[in-house]
């Protein structure tokens, strides 16, 4: 519909124009179980009643709605005819007084997609349950109202239930007659809004907190999730960082919880790690597990539990305008995600994660064509989807880390203190948020701001190191180079570490913070010291830079990168090898030797899941085709090595069994995962529970040493939603012509797939040692995308534009190709053409790495 992307110049035009009152919204989801009628969507009765003033009476405007029918729509008393009113995603709003009234009787559609309403049907037991997920802008699927983050406004809303269902939303409920009805919200934006309803299990609990002026704080908890993951579900480990968080985030930001009760729901089929909607944030169910996992995968969910409890002050209780200041939200909550997750639970190392695995995220982001500042150009609703990437989140966070080094964090604190205070319930731009923080530290934001938030790419930090006559340190600079496309050189404040080997280790003997300007900066402190056997650019991971090496430090870490005593600084050293990789400056067959040679050493979890990773990818797309079959033997051989030796019950044995699966091709290996399956063969404190024997299967599938009955017989051994995503993921990687001409159907020329199920067959369609199987689909690809984007939710567009581009048929042909079809298309929507660029960009690179490998074998 050609009103369903709303632009940016649009959603001012009506905020000029338009404030709202309130909300009152009733839903009827009782036609959520049964047989659906007729052959049309499933849908379910939405009435909407927005009061809402007009400041220029007479003007005329509209309201959003995304919906098969329109019953009837009234303002301000008089009947609309709705077939000359809706356009199937905007009502028409003629002849505005001062104050109105819109009623809205709408069918809305139940979603598949992960989007609006979504329904899922449990195939354990047959169970329904409904969830919301709106971000950006996907709340007017359910409602009608006025679909933009500065138009807020107080919300009633009330839901009829089948019977024996419990119903959830942001304020706290109670059923009346049959009628779920919850209390008003305070204003908040449409996006944030959400209802949640089913027989979920639900766990509660109490957060009491008193303050020094005597007042007491209590807040009701509420966890809940399928009934078929119950036994499974930790809730009282997601209540103790829950209360943790809340205790961390009362004491730094000094306004209370602004919104009455904390639910928590972790919902089945969810497109995002979670959502932030105020008293009820939801949660995709892969949080519970299923299995035994390491603690990288606590520490992964307890702070996506604290990024999103900042959300109720950094993105709910003060919003921005439009999404093009999104960051004003998502940065601030991922740099205080790993903050809260450092200083206030048992995950001490969160900061380590932070540098190895979310800057790996924003730097990638940073050097694709579609890159952008963080305070990003949104022109509309599709721009905003795509901008929920690393940028916005972790090269943002990043940029945040070093704001704190900047203005100090007592003057970072208070400022946020005094930009919530000042902004409760209300909307923000960048300026509003420089302007406290002035106050605040007393230092000019404005050319930080210019430097950092409005300028685009990533700088390069490398060491010069001259030495005397004496083997000392005559001088030592640090070089800043940028890429042509973003030349800005920043100003970095950096800590420069200089190591030397003693007794079998690498440790840290000298250290200075230098703030770099401009192409090059001499660090006068380290003049005269020892010479170093390696010398670290950012230190302590102060700044955000892609870390390069002089050549005594690539030597040194080539031989004893395991020696690194300290944590960070060996995860800094692995991300920047990792970089090098990516940009064709280290050879593919040279990262892969330093995994097998340093990775079993390696103590943190999180950073050797992160290595398995890189070097799965420095195999499968940076690797010359002629040394991928000895490479990848490699790879499982020296897996199985480490598999063998690690600790019987450990995390490491854990991750490194994962890893093995990963690598498995060989006759050998694959026996191997079969027997580990059968019990028939045993590796001591290995326990092969459901989610292993699932991680087992998809290579034995995939080398044709499963069949469909096996997967069939896996299937009935574990007859649970989270099976059936499994053995879907395993039929779509048969090692058959037939079998992806299935996938493909099923994902491309038919919408009967659910957005879980679609994630799980392009997951198995995708299969590196398939790339002959899979050549006949380039032609495909681009024949069917700019289709697909026009008939499916943007969501599914996404998975499908980014899920089946032929990154596997890596050649100049496939290049060629990508970029026929953005010649061809140059028409197509921005959003789609930035996907495709952004993976034209992907292959570039995998071939510019190939070349670098090949190289390096002659």
């Amino acid at each position: 519909m050609p009103g369903e992307n709303l632009s940016r110049d649009e959603a001012q035009e009506r905020a000029a124009l338009l404030s709202v009152d309130g909300y009152d919204v009733s839903l009827d989801l009782r036609s959520a179980v049964g047989d659906a009628p007729g052959t049309g969507p499933r849908t379910f009765r939405s009435v909407t009643t927005i009061r809402f003033r007009c400041a220029e009476p007479g003007a005329a405007s509209f309201a959003d709605l995304i919906a098969p029918s329109v019953t009837a729509v009234s303002l301000n008393g008089r009947d609309l005819d709705p077939s000359e009113v809706f356009d199937g995603s905007r009502i028409q709003l003629e002849d505005l007084a001062a104050e109105n009234e819109l009623v809205v009787d709408a069918q809305c559609a139940y979603s598949r997609t992960g989007e609006g309403m979504h329904r899922f049907v449990d195939p354990e037991d047959g169970e329904v349950y409904l969830y919301t997920q709106y971000e950006p802008a996907d709340s007017r699927r359910v409602f009608a109202n006025f679909e933009q983050p500065d138009l807020k406004a107080p919300f009633r809303f009330e839901v009829r239930t089948p019977e024996g269902w419990t119903a959830w939303s942001n304020g706290a409920g109670e059923l009346v007659d049959g009628v779920w009805k919850f209390a008003e919200t305070k204003p908040i934006s449409t996006y944030i809004t959400a209802v949640v309803a089913g027989p979920y299990h639900y766990v509660t609990d109490t957060y009491t907190r008193a303050f020094d002026d005597g007042t007491t704080l209590e807040i009701p908890l509420g966890a809940m999730c399928r009934k078929g993951l119950a036994r499974h579900f930790d809730a009282d480990d997601v209540f103790l960082i829950t209360k943790q968080g809340l205790d961390f985030f009362h004491d730094r930001f000094d306004y209370p919880y602004p919104f009455g009760k904390y639910d928590q729901a972790f919902v089945p089929e969810y497109n995002l790690g979670a959502m932030e909607n105020p008293g009820m944030v939801t949660f995709r169910e892969e949080y519970i597990f299923r299995g035994k996992v390491t603690q990288a995968s606590y520490e992964r969910r307890a702070n996506v539990i604290l990024h999103e409890m900042a959300h109720m002050w950094f993105g709910d209780l003060v919003t921005m305008v439009w999404w093009d200041d999104l960051w004003l939200k998502e940065s601030f909550a991922d740099f205080m995600g790993s903050f809260s997750l450092v200083e206030a639970t048992r995950f001490t190392s969160g900061w380590i994660t932070f540098a190895n695995n979310r800057k790996a995220w924003a730097y990638r982001a940073d050097q694709l064509p579609s890159t952008h500042p963080i305070t990003a150009d949104i022109r509309d609703l599709e721009d905003a989807k795509l901008n929920f990437d690393g940028i916005t989140y972790a090269k943002g966070a990043s940029v945040l880390k070093q704001l704190v080094a900047y203005v100090g964090r007592d003057a970072f604190l208070e400022g946020a203190r005094r930009y919530f205070k000042r902004n409760a319930y209300g909307n923000t731009r960048l300026g509003d948020l420089l302007s406290v923080l002035e106050e605040t530290s007393g230092r000019d934001m404005a050319a930080w701001a210019r430097s950092w938030l409005q300028t685009a790419g990533v700088n390069s930090l490398t060491p010069q190191v001259l030495l005397g006559e004496d083997g000392r340190v005559a001088e030592l600079s640090v070089l800043q180079e940028a890429a042509e496309s973003h030349p800005e050189l920043r100003p970095h404040r950096v800590a420069v570490g200089l190591y030397r080997r003693e007794a079998g280790a690498l440790t840290r003997y000298a250290r200075a913070e230098v703030d770099v300007h401009g192409p090059r900066t001499v660090v006068g402190e380290l003049a005269g010291v020892d010479a170093p056997d390696l010398v670290l650019v950012n230190d302590d991971d102060l700044t955000y830079c892609k870390i390069r090496f002089d050549d005594t430090s690539l030597e040194t870490l080539k031989g004893h990168l395991g020696d690194i005593t300290d944590p960070l600084a060996r995860a800094l050293c692995w991300s920047a090898l990792w970089n090098l990789t990516r940009d064709a400056l280290l050879p593919a067959r040279d990262f892969v030797d330093l995994v097998l040679r340093f990775a079993g050493r390696e103590s943190d979890i999180g950073v050797l899941q992160m290595l398995h990773t890189w070097a799965n990818s420095a195999l499968t797309y940076y690797a010359a085709p002629a040394w991928r079959e000895s490479g990848g033997r490699l790879l499982a051989q020296g897996a199985l090595r480490e598999l063998r030796q690690a600790e019987p019950g450990s995390q490491h044995q854990l991750t490194w069994a994962r890893f093995f699966a990963t690598t498995a091709s060989r006759e050998d290996d694959l026996r191997l995962l079969r027997d580990l399956l059968e019990g028939t063969e045993k590796i001591d404190g290995l326990d092969v529970d459901q989610e292993l024997r699932w991680a087992f299967l998809e290579p034995l599938t995939s080398h044709g040493a499963a069949d469909e009955a096996v997967l069939a017989a896996e299937l009935a051994r574990d007859d649970t939603a989270s099976g059936k995503r499994h053995q879907v993921r395993c039929l779509a990687a048969r090692p058959s012509a037939a079998v992806k001409a299935q996938a493909w159907a099923q994902v491309v020329e038919s919408d009967t797939l659910s957005n879980a199920l679609v994630e799980a067959t392009i997951a198995g369609f995708v299969q590196p040692s398939q790339r002959e199987l899979l050549a006949p689909y380039t032609e495909k690809y681009f024949a069917a995308i700019e289709r697909v984007w026009a008939e499916r939710s943007i969501q599914i567009g996404m998975d499908v534009v980014r899920g089946l581009f032929p990154s596997l048929q890596d050649s100049p042909e496939t290049l060629d190709a990508t970029d026929a079809w953005l010649a061809a298309h140059e028409d197509a929507p921005p959003a789609l053409r930035r996907l495709v660029l952004e993976a034209r960009d992907d292959l570039a690179r995998t071939l510019r790495g190939q070349t670098c490998d090949a190289e390096a074998a002659v």
